[in-house]
């Protein structure tokens, strides 16, 4: 799919970080690379793009955001289904909510774009998934053309059972067991069949797919602000003296800490001296902190 077709005829162009390649870890380490933008820029982008039709804009609003597409990826990983194909069909949806965002609806795209980016891993999901992978190694594969010419019986084997058929075929008995459980398991519909009922309605796969302890939007939201706290930290410092600098990672930001005692011998002065620096360090890196 070309990214004119993503943006249903706008050719929006996107930078290789876009693309998960064969290089996931590379990837995600670009996209993590890409400023955080703030309120204000974010709603500044959304209306270039809303009301002027600002391509370069779009684009710099699906960059940015690229970071949330690989968290919410994660929610969906254990389903023997590629990480980067879920990342790519979840860029699929950012840039669907970019093209629909309303500036105006005074929410974070963010907010928005999560319905689009789960709905396009979702489709993919339903073409490509399957709950048992059945054959993943030469051993499983072995075991798995092997293990029901090698039964005895329609039911589960017994642990006398498993241990000679394992013996037979050469494999770990464990690796027995864990193939008997793959070939006496079943597809199922993902979403709810419309004429269930209420209890069997909460067994599809829809409603327990995602890690139900994951809280995407929010991981984001504080991945942003302590991303936006460590740029204001180090804009303090570098706002410091040298010595003032020194005394505040030392005091603050090492392992182990310097004692008052230790830094006054460092620079001659008195513990006192260090506190009172230390003090004045700290009013100014809070300044900063808080503007």
């Amino acid at each position: 799919m070309t990214t004119e077709n993503m943006m249903a005829g706008k050719s929006l162009q996107l930078a290789s970080p876009a693309v998960p390649g064969r290089d996931l870890t590379a990837y995600i380490a670009s996209v993590n690379s890409v400023p955080v933008l703030t309120a204000e820029e974010e709603l500044d982008l959304a209306k270039q793009y809303y009301y002027e039709d600002n391509l370069e804009a779009a684009r710099h609003l699906v960059m940015a955001h690229l970071r949330f597409v690989v968290h919410l990826a994660r929610s969906y990983s254990g389903y023997g289904l590629s990480q980067a194909d879920l990342i790519q069909e979840g860029n699929v949806g950012l840039m669907k909510a970019v093209k629909r965002f309303n500036p105006e609806m005074g929410v974070r795209l963010v907010s928005f774009a999560v319905h689009w980016i789960k709905a396009e891993m979702h489709e993919f999901i339903l073409r490509n998934w399957r709950i048992v992978k059945i054959a993943t190694t030469k051993a499983q594969r072995k075991l798995f053309f092997n293990l029901r010419s090698a039964k005895k019986s329609l039911g589960w084997l017994n642990n006398d059972e498993t241990e000679a058929v394992a013996k037979d075929l050469g494999v770990d008995p464990n690796v027995v067991r864990q193939m008997e459980g793959r070939m006496a398991s079943f597809d199922k519909a993902f979403d709810v069949d419309p004429e269930a009922n209420d209890d069997e309605s909460f067994q599809a796969p829809a409603y327990y797919l995602e890690d139900s302890n994951s809280d995407v939007a929010r991981e984001v939201e504080e991945s942003q602000w302590e991303e936006a706290q460590n740029n204001k930290l180090h804009l303090a410092m570098s706002e410091l003296d040298e010595r003032s600098r020194d005394i505040i990672s030392s005091r603050w930001l090492s392992e182990p800490k310097a004692t008052l005692h230790e830094l006054a011998a460092k620079y001659g002065v008195s513990a006192e001296r260090i506190r009172q620096l230390e003090q004045n360090a700290m009013k100014k890196v809070k300044g900063v902190m808080l503007a």
